[in-house]
């Protein structure tokens, strides 16, 4: 089942099933969010609690309007906290990929011969990422990006701050998670995701990584409950002035990673911080290929497009460039 979320200047907040090209409303929860403590709390899956709730909806919409920015109706994130995004936690995995160890090294590596930190972990993964059921595996490189406040939906910009060095794509699929009264997590589903970090303040020193990621990034349009993810490809592009810059395939899912995904969940989820009751995680697995890595630097009005087979339809962000007029911050005494 695909789920997006929606805003109505006067009809408020609205969740739908995309039922081909049309989106049916569900009529008992106004956000994915509610839908999800519902099914935890009844015990049952968040697709059928869904259909469920659908036997009594007749109103529909025609989805193109909405997901080309041509309705009143906007998409939102399918995925958050509604109450509050200090509750909800962003974070990433990162050399989960073969060719993003192989960028990275190449952002650090100052002689070819030389084995970087990021091969070496990337190695790790290999040999232990992926342990039997109930075991657990080498842990993976994590990062994080952001509270709920960062997150951007289909059709909005992504922001390069002022200071910042650079702003890129990386397609990457995302998990949607929300913790229990009882501190269980729950995967929800997936999303399509753009996790859009600086890569020229990264490749100046790896241990400028953690900042690299401060930055806003993109999930939706559609979250995906029970999705297969042992072997997904897709597109990456990115478009200048109405025509394709750059675009790769990509691959990710369990046989095209150096983790399985129970492995980084588990990673994850040891901290008794990220099982507080009633949060919201989004969790990104990692990217496959993106632009920087063949040499392009992204400017103000690209569009980037992440589109995976079996996701719905592709995420698609333009990039906006603050003006570069840095100023110092107080911080004032009490």
């Amino acid at each position: 089942m695909h789920l997006v979320q929606l805003v109505h200047p006067s009809q408020g907040h609205r969740i739908a099933v995309v039922e081909g090209d049309h989106l049916r409303f569900l009529t008992g929860f106004q956000s994915t969010y509610d839908l999800a403590w519902a099914a935890i709390g009844r015990q049952v899956k968040i697709d059928e609690l869904a259909t469920e709730d659908l036997s009594s909806s007749s109103q529909t919409l025609d989805y193109a309007p909405i997901y080309e920015g041509r309705s009143s109706w906007k998409l939102r994130v399918p995925f958050d906290h509604p109450g509050d995004p200090c509750h909800c936690l962003v974070s990433g995995t990162g050399l989960t990929h073969k060719a993003s160890a192989a960028n990275r090294a190449k952002m650090h590596q100052q002689d070819p011969a030389t084995v970087t930190d990021s091969q070496r972990m990337y190695q790790w993964g290999l040999e232990g990422g992926s342990p039997p059921a109930g075991t657990v595996g080498v842990q993976p490189e994590w990062f994080y990006k952001g509270d709920g406040g960062i997150l951007r939906a289909h059709n909005e910009p992504l922001t390069v701050p002022a200071f910042a060095e650079d702003g890129g794509e990386e397609p990457e699929i995302a998990g949607a998670y929300l913790i229990g009264p009882d501190g269980t997590p729950y995967r929800v589903g997936y999303m399509s995701g753009n996790e859009f970090s600086d890569h020229i303040m990264e490749r100046r020193n790896y241990l400028y990584l953690a900042p690299s990621k401060l930055r806003e990034c993109a999930i939706g349009p559609e979250l995906v409950t029970r999705a297969g993810f042992q072997s997904v490809d897709g597109i990456v592009a990115v478009e200048r002035g109405g025509d394709v810059l750059w675009s790769a395939m990509i691959f990710t899912g369990e046989k095209n990673m150096s983790h399985t995904v129970a492995n980084l969940e588990y990673h994850h989820f040891k901290y008794a911080a990220h099982r507080r009751p009633g949060d919201v995680h989004i969790h990104f697995y990692g990217a496959d290929a993106f632009s920087f890595g063949a040499g392009i630097q992204l400017q103000q009005g690209d569009a980037m497009m992440v589109s995976w087979t079996g996701f719905g339809r592709p995420l698609r962000n333009t990039l906006r460039v603050e003006e570069k007029n840095v100023k110092s911050i107080e911080v004032k005494t009490l």
